[in-house]
């Protein structure tokens, strides 16, 4: 049996599952721009170390009918975000474990993403398993990134918080904003 190639950036996902594809590899930050994007200032995406990636088609059987298309895709990648804390950068691991339910048609795609917990997809004969990798990474990136402990001390003087001050004339003169609704709900009486 000949061995067949397959290209990550025009994956056929039939014949990849069909065939218990198997690939793997490594994509520089510089060629995922979305997550790039979201590096800290301070860091250069060429310094930073690439993202590793395999894929792998499995093909599981049912009662009736073609077996259901499935693809396991696995990456890790180590990103330096900015700290929320210190607003320095923070290298954030980043791991992506998921399988992908692949289906023939939009429709399905979305009665099935309805009713199931599994990742749904629509099948393609040129699927782009990069802007996976990349869709997927950038849904693992933290909210909030922060340092468990930040490498410098953040500022904090106490003397700079200051209670704002508030003058007792002007306070007491203005009505409460639900004065006026109070009256008017006492006016009304109770509505019968």
């Amino acid at each position: 049996m000949k061995h067949r190639e397959f290209k990550p950036q025009r994956l056929d996902i039939q014949a990849f599952v069909v065939n218990a594809g198997e690939l793997q590899g490594q994509i520089a930050l510089t060629d995922l721009p979305r997550l790039g994007a979201d590096l800290h200032s301070q860091a250069s995406p060429q310094d930073v170390a690439p993202v590793r990636w395999q894929a792998r088609g499995e093909a599981r059987p049912r009662r009736t009918g073609a077996p259901e298309l499935w693809l396991h895709l696995q990456t890790q990648a180590s990103v330096p975000l900015e700290c929320q804390r210190c607003l320095q950068p923070v290298d954030v691991a980043l791991q992506v474990d998921r399988w992908f339910h692949f289906v023939e048609t939009e429709a399905l795609a979305a009665e099935l993403d309805e009713t199931s917990d599994d990742d749904v997809l629509v099948q393609s004969s040129a699927f782009n398993l990069l802007e996976l990798v990349e869709d997927e990474l950038l849904l693992a990136l933290p909210v909030v990134p922060n340092h468990e402990q930040c490498p410098t001390q953040l500022p904090f003087n106490p003397d700079s918080m200051v209670e704002p001050e508030v003058d007792q004339a002007t306070e007491e003169a203005e009505p409460h904003p639900f004065a006026a609704l109070a009256a008017l709900k006492k006016s009304a009486g109770p509505q019968g």
